[in-house]
Protein backbone atom coordinates (compact mmCIF):
# COMPACT_ATOMS: atom_id res chain seq x y z
CA UNK A 1 0.00 0.00 0.00
CA UNK A 2 2.89 2.62 1.01
CA UNK A 3 4.80 1.76 -2.54
CA UNK A 4 1.18 2.95 -4.66
CA UNK A 5 0.78 5.60 -2.36
CA UNK A 6 4.48 6.71 -3.07
CA UNK A 7 4.16 5.81 -6.94
CA UNK A 8 0.95 8.13 -7.10
CA UNK A 9 2.20 10.93 -5.09
CA UNK A 10 5.54 11.17 -7.35
CA UNK A 11 3.08 10.46 -10.47
CA UNK A 12 0.92 13.69 -9.17
CA UNK A 13 4.10 15.66 -8.48
CA UNK A 14 5.51 14.91 -12.47
CA UNK A 15 2.76 15.57 -14.06
CA UNK A 16 1.15 19.08 -12.03
CA UNK A 17 1.83 21.74 -14.03
CA UNK A 18 5.13 23.24 -14.11
CA UNK A 19 5.63 26.98 -11.88
CA UNK A 20 8.87 28.10 -12.35
CA UNK A 21 10.25 30.71 -10.88
CA UNK A 22 13.15 32.10 -12.77
CA UNK A 23 15.15 35.52 -12.41
CA UNK A 24 15.62 38.37 -14.72
CA UNK A 25 18.12 37.48 -17.37
CA UNK A 26 18.01 40.51 -19.73
CA UNK A 27 21.06 41.84 -20.74
CA UNK A 28 23.02 38.80 -19.19
CA UNK A 29 25.32 36.49 -21.01
CA UNK A 30 26.07 33.61 -19.00
CA UNK A 31 23.63 31.79 -17.39
CA UNK A 32 22.74 28.89 -15.67
CA UNK A 33 19.53 26.85 -16.02
CA UNK A 34 17.95 23.87 -14.25
CA UNK A 35 15.74 21.64 -15.90
CA UNK A 36 12.40 20.68 -14.05
CA UNK A 37 10.03 18.40 -16.21
CA UNK A 38 11.01 16.94 -19.37
CA UNK A 39 8.39 14.86 -22.08
CA UNK A 40 10.28 12.13 -24.06
CA UNK A 41 8.28 10.39 -27.32
CA UNK A 42 8.96 8.17 -29.94
CA UNK A 43 7.54 7.90 -33.35
CA UNK A 44 4.00 6.52 -32.95
CA UNK A 45 3.15 8.51 -29.98
CA UNK A 46 3.97 6.77 -27.03
CA UNK A 47 5.51 9.95 -24.59
CA UNK A 48 6.73 9.91 -21.09
CA UNK A 49 6.41 12.68 -18.80
CA UNK A 50 9.40 12.21 -16.31
CA UNK A 51 12.57 14.43 -14.44
CA UNK A 52 14.99 14.86 -15.88
CA UNK A 53 17.66 12.29 -14.21
CA UNK A 54 15.30 9.52 -15.62
CA UNK A 55 15.75 10.97 -18.94
CA UNK A 56 19.77 11.37 -19.65
CA UNK A 57 18.59 15.30 -19.02
CA UNK A 58 21.47 17.24 -17.28
CA UNK A 59 19.98 18.78 -14.51
CA UNK A 60 21.88 21.89 -14.77
CA UNK A 61 23.33 23.49 -17.85
CA UNK A 62 26.00 26.54 -18.86
CA UNK A 63 24.98 28.73 -21.14
CA UNK A 64 27.41 31.18 -22.42
CA UNK A 65 25.91 33.58 -25.06
CA UNK A 66 29.33 35.31 -25.72
CA UNK A 67 31.29 32.10 -26.42
CA UNK A 68 28.43 30.69 -28.06
CA UNK A 69 28.50 27.37 -26.48
CA UNK A 70 26.17 25.06 -23.87
CA UNK A 71 27.83 22.56 -21.39
CA UNK A 72 27.09 20.67 -18.00
CA UNK A 73 28.39 22.58 -14.95
CA UNK A 74 31.61 20.30 -13.53
CA UNK A 75 29.79 19.51 -10.63
CA UNK A 76 27.85 16.75 -12.84
CA UNK A 77 30.55 14.78 -13.75
CA UNK A 78 29.28 14.81 -17.58
CA UNK A 79 31.50 16.59 -19.29
CA UNK A 80 28.95 17.75 -22.28
CA UNK A 81 29.37 20.23 -24.45
CA UNK A 82 27.76 21.95 -27.60
CA UNK A 83 28.26 24.92 -30.07
CA UNK A 84 25.72 26.99 -30.43
CA UNK A 85 25.06 27.39 -34.28
CA UNK A 86 22.19 29.81 -34.26
CA UNK A 87 21.56 32.65 -31.69
CA UNK A 88 18.80 35.46 -31.83
CA UNK A 89 17.73 37.91 -28.72
CA UNK A 90 14.18 39.48 -30.18
CA UNK A 91 10.91 40.75 -28.42
CA UNK A 92 12.43 39.86 -24.90
CA UNK A 93 13.39 36.25 -25.68
CA UNK A 94 16.95 34.54 -26.44
CA UNK A 95 16.64 32.06 -29.17
CA UNK A 96 19.29 29.59 -29.03
CA UNK A 97 19.49 26.92 -32.08
CA UNK A 98 22.20 24.11 -33.05
CA UNK A 99 22.88 20.83 -34.24
CA UNK A 100 25.10 17.88 -32.59
CA UNK A 101 25.22 13.99 -32.85
CA UNK A 102 22.43 13.93 -35.71
CA UNK A 103 20.29 15.98 -32.72
CA UNK A 104 18.54 19.38 -33.48
CA UNK A 105 18.42 21.64 -30.21
CA UNK A 106 16.44 24.50 -30.17
CA UNK A 107 15.89 26.61 -26.69
CA UNK A 108 13.93 29.75 -25.99
CA UNK A 109 14.12 31.79 -22.91
CA UNK A 110 12.34 34.69 -22.08
CA UNK A 111 14.38 37.13 -20.27
CA UNK A 112 12.05 39.07 -18.23
CA UNK A 113 11.66 35.86 -15.92
CA UNK A 114 14.30 33.54 -17.24
CA UNK A 115 12.11 30.73 -18.16
CA UNK A 116 13.33 28.33 -20.22
CA UNK A 117 11.38 26.09 -23.07
CA UNK A 118 13.55 23.74 -24.65
CA UNK A 119 13.05 20.52 -27.61
CA UNK A 120 15.77 18.44 -29.11
CA UNK A 121 14.70 15.90 -31.75
CA UNK A 122 16.15 12.93 -33.46
CA UNK A 123 15.05 10.83 -36.26
CA UNK A 124 11.58 9.28 -34.87
CA UNK A 125 12.45 11.28 -30.90
CA UNK A 126 11.46 14.13 -29.68
CA UNK A 127 12.31 15.72 -26.12
CA UNK A 128 11.02 18.76 -24.65
CA UNK A 129 12.24 20.40 -21.30
CA UNK A 130 10.70 23.21 -19.35
CA UNK A 131 13.08 24.85 -16.98
CA UNK A 132 14.55 28.33 -15.57
CA UNK A 133 17.63 30.16 -15.68
CA UNK A 134 18.95 32.53 -13.75
CA UNK A 135 22.53 34.71 -14.24
CA UNK A 136 25.51 32.65 -14.07
CA UNK A 137 28.04 34.88 -11.77
CA UNK A 138 31.42 33.59 -10.99
CA UNK A 139 34.49 35.16 -9.24
CA UNK A 140 34.21 36.40 -5.61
Amino acid sequence: MKEVLRITLAAAIIMAPVILKADDVRGVERLLCTSVQVTACVDGGDCVIDVPANLNVPQFIEIDLKAKSLHTTKASGENRATAIEHLKREGGLIIVQGVELERAFSILIHEETGSLTAAVARDGYAVSVFGACTPLVTGP
